[in-house]
């Protein structure tokens, strides 16, 4: 696929998918959207080849939000009463994008630059790590247009940062900038915006030369969100069965006696 809205650059195990219509800062329209989930698709089915992924804006925003003059999850096609359904866009595009995301198999580190507002901030959330530049903010923008939060922020923002905080992302629509949203959780690091990219990449890195088992890392943090006590400890031993049938187990036991940096190659 051809793509007009994003880039995919691979590099050292990384790959590198940035948004890229700095025209709009970003929106996430239904273009955008669909790109980036043949993105994902593509990456989880081994067509593009790579063990960790970053994602990140061109220009000088992360993502925008929704293109509500391109096509997004407000600009709606009309329901059965002739009014607009600003739902459906989300049950056919977004809400699987997100999805698709959160369950991608390989680690997944978003480098936000500038803007993250309304889906985009959602977009920027679901990094299993998170990286911001001193310029970034995340914005809940919904109620300034008559909506609600979507693309899972409701969700996401409660449980990073606890309700009464997530609240007053919502229901105030106030910026958060980088250094509050890193002394709330809600991201890993503030870095300068000049060493973002850099930054995210080294990340990366370090998560693409690690064994298979950090995609089962991933995948149990995000399910115990969801899972209870006993639930989580019997996916950390489905899980560790697995992990432990790879090479990358014998590798690092060997490498761990051997008293040498363990070569993982991520089978």
């Amino acid at each position: 696929m051809d793509y007009t809205k994003i880039k995919v650059e691979v590099t050292d195990g990384v790959a590198v998918i940035t948004l890229n219509d700095p025209g709009t800062m970003n929106a996430a329209g239904l273009d955008l959207a669909g790109e980036l989930s043949h993105a994902f698709s593509s990456i989880a089915a081994c067509k593009v080849q790579a063990r960790a992924i970053v994602l990140t804006g061109e220009g000088r925003g992360f993502c925008s939000g929704a293109n509500l003059a391109g096509g997004g999850a407000g600009a709606s096609e009309l329901d059965v009463d002739g009014k607009p359904d600003a739902g459906r866009a989300l049950e056919t595009v977004y809400n699987p994008l997100v999805t698709q995301m959160r369950d991608c198999p390989l680690p997944v580190v978003t480098a936000v630059n500038g803007a993250a507002a309304g889906v985009g901030c959602s977009l920027a959330l679901l990094g299993d790590l998170i990286v911001a530049g001193e310029s970034a903010y995340f914005l809940q923008a919904f109620r300034r247009i008559g909506l609600v939060p979507d693309g899972g922020s409701t969700y996401l923002l409660p449980r990073a940062i606890g309700r009464a905080r997530a609240m007053e992302m919502a229901l105030l629509g106030e910026k958060i900038g980088a250094a509050k949203a890193l002394e709330w959780g809600l991201v890993n690091r503030v870095v300068p915006d000049a060493d973002l990219r850099a930054t995210a990449i080294e990340l990366a890195k370090e998560l693409a030369n690690g064994p298979a088992s950090l995609g089962a890392i991933r995948k149990l943090i995000w399910e115990s969100l969801d899972t209870d006590w006993t639930g989580q400890l019997q996916a950390e031993r489905k899980a560790q069965k697995i992990a432990g049938k790879s090479e990358d187990f014998i590798e690092g036991v060997s490498a761990f006696l051997q008293k040498r940096v363990a070569a993982f190659k991520g089978r």
